[in-house]
């Protein structure tokens, strides 16, 4: 295929839009390659499209490969099957709702695990239908709070979604395991840095979870990796380390300070360093205490929680909301401790809470027999020598606190490194929670019903290919990996001369013979400095510039990624470029 720049639909600019955030966002605007609708909404111009087919055609082949089979669903999708598993109320404003003509609910489809079950349920009925893997990749939709980042966080994005179902829970494994070796394949095919961390299941539920997370100082998900063993987890999924329990037998009887003036946890440990407790103290050494409303699916009132962390740590929110869902966090706001005065603001303690009827919950670093100076739950003071098991117990742990590099594994105890990755798959062992709410069973070897087990296995397809943005370019543009390029070789032609045009145009055609696709710059009166700097902002990753050196039969060979510089004769350029191609 030869797409001549003369004619194609392409428009690259020089300046990066306004409400770019991100490289990959900023880069395939300039380059063309997509173009912004509205929040969270972008049309695909020709050169992102043949991107983004191409990151459809790896995850296609590879799903094909272990024997998975497509089908497509539609994206409207009537309101029943949704309330059959509750998750109509469950997503909240997380999905668009619309009326039909007819007052009818519908919604467009954020994922399709009912409808895939419904599938199955009405063509199979036996336990020698299974097991069966069915994909899709199609257009979802999910109502963003903030879209952003152009196509990272669109509220329309391209996804492949597959489900597995089996028999029991050993097949679900190996189900697990196949698209997980797939997985591995497409991203590494994709020439993507990625990790596979362990994650939350979310409103998605079942057992295990793990996500594949491509490393970018951007991403808007954390992970943590240990520096010995082979744990790592997306920070909200991290398994909570309880310290060990301390004796508290010699700690002194809780006392109340007047601590006037103290608005920050610096100023309350200088305080009390003042007062000589016997010992220095450090933020570490303070309970801060969080309020936060719980809004329940469907509930009209919100529920109100109370998170104790150390003092040194802030509450995450994230973790916290992946610890309660499908309950949804909301920050406690002044007018909200104005209707509950026994939540003093600034000065609230765990001591009492539970008598006053409210839910109180600490991170597992806060352990029992540990001694805490925090709120006395009266305006301008403070109290030390609290207790945990003395002199409050909370109702429970949770993961709350955010997590820190160097804090220790949950497996085997060394350090934990921190890196920050974009999600670009997520597989789960889903169970039966779907073909629960749908009675899905089928015959087994004993001609009893049996429940069938699922698996739910998700890409990012769009998405994917902003994280490969982000991680494959460099200052002067975008530096796509072969498999994904919207071409395998841009051709330049310089200068005013027709012999050149001419030359450039019989290698364009004798590479596309060769099955080589070709995007041709044959525009006239277009500047050398500027052709160049657009082929590096496109981002194919080899150029070939037939210019000054066809005086003496050569034309030049430039490797995008690596910047290396090869002068081939003009009559070997195309060998010499299936040959680079392999």
């Amino acid at each position: 295929m030869i797409s001549r720049m003369s004619t194609l639909f392409l428009r690259t600019l020089r300046d990066d839009p306004a409400d770019a955030e991100v490289p990959s966002h900023k880069l395939l605007v300039r380059a063309g390659y997509v173009r912004r609708v509205g929040p969270g909404i972008y049309s695909w111009l020709p050169l992102g499209k043949r991107v983004l087919d191409n990151v459809a055609r790896v995850v296609k082949e590879e799903m094909d490969r272990f024997g998975a089979q497509e089908v497509q669903f539609p994206a409207l999708l009537p309101r029943e099957y949704y309330e059959a598993t509750g998750r109509w109320t469950e997503y909240g404003d997380g999905i668009f709702r619309l009326k039909d003509r007819k007052g009818a609910d519908y919604l467009l489809g954020p994922t399709h695990e009912e409808m895939f079950t419904l599938m199955v349920k009405g063509e199979y009925s036996s336990y020698k239908d299974l097991p069966v893997n069915l994909y899709q990749i199609q257009t979802k939709y999910r109502d963003e709070a903030r879209p952003r980042a152009g196509i990272l966080r669109g509220r329309e994005f391209l996804m492949k979604d597959s489900y597995s179902f089996d028999l029991d829970d050993e097949g679900l494994k190996r189900s697990y395991e196949l698209h997980r070796e797939a997985y591995v394949r497409i991203f590494d095919r994709l020439g993507l840095d990625y990790r596979i961390v362990s994650a939350m299941s979310g409103s998605m539920g079942g057992s295990a979870s793990e996500e594949f997370l491509a490393a970018t100082p951007t991403g808007e998900d954390t992970f943590v990796s240990c520096t010995d063993c082979d744990y790592a987890a997306n920070t909200e999924a991290v398994e909570g380390r309880a310290g060990v329990a301390l004796d508290a037998s010699d700690e002194p009887a809780l006392k109340v300070y007047d601590t006037p003036d103290t608005p920050t946890i610096d100023s309350l440990v200088e305080l009390f360093n003042r007062l000589d407790l016997g010992r220095t103290v450090t933020a570490a050494d303070t309970l801060k205490n969080v309020v936060v409303k719980l809004r329940h699916p469907g509930a009209k009132e919100t529920e109100v929680l109370v998170v104790g962390v150390p003092g040194d740590r802030e509450v995450d929110l994230k973790r916290l909301e992946a610890a309660v869902h499908p309950a949804e966090v909301e920050l406690f706001e002044a007018e909200d401790f104005a209707k509950h005065p026994a939540l003093v603001r600034g000065y609230l303690g765990p001591q009492g809470l539970a008598e006053a009827g409210y839910t109180y919950k600490v991170d597992p670093l806060v352990v029992p027999g540990s001694s805490w100076i925090t709120g006395a739950n009266e305006n301008g003071k403070h109290a030390a020598h609290v207790v945990y098991g003395r002199d409050f117990t909370p109702d429970a742990a949770v993961g709350a606190a955010e997590v820190r590099s160097g804090d220790p594994c949950p497996r085997c105890g060394h350090a934990l490194t921190i890196g920050r990755g974009i999600e670009i798959g997520h597989i789960f062992q889903l169970g039966r929670k779907f073909t629960n709410a749908f009675e899905f069973d089928v015959l087994g070897p004993d001609g009893k019903p049996v429940r069938v087990t699922m698996g739910s296995y998700g890409i990012g397809v769009s998405r994917a290919v902003a994280a490969i943005a982000e991680q494959k370019h460099d200052e002067l543009g975008l530096v796509w990996p072969r498999e994904v390029a919207p071409a395998d070789v841009h051709l330049v032609a310089t200068g005013k001369d027709d012999s050149v045009f001419e030359a450039a145009a019989t290698l364009a055609v004798e590479l596309d013979h060769a099955g080589v696709s070709v995007l041709f710059d044959d525009r006239r009166g277009v500047s050398p400095g500027v052709k160049f700097k657009d082929a590096e902002l496109i981002g194919v990753p080899t150029i070939v510039v037939v210019g000054k050196g066809l005086a003496e039969g050569l034309v030049e060979l430039r490797d995008r990624a690596g910047g290396e510089r090869e002068n081939v004769p003009l009559e070997q350029a195309a060998a010499r470029l299936r040959e680079l191609l392999g």
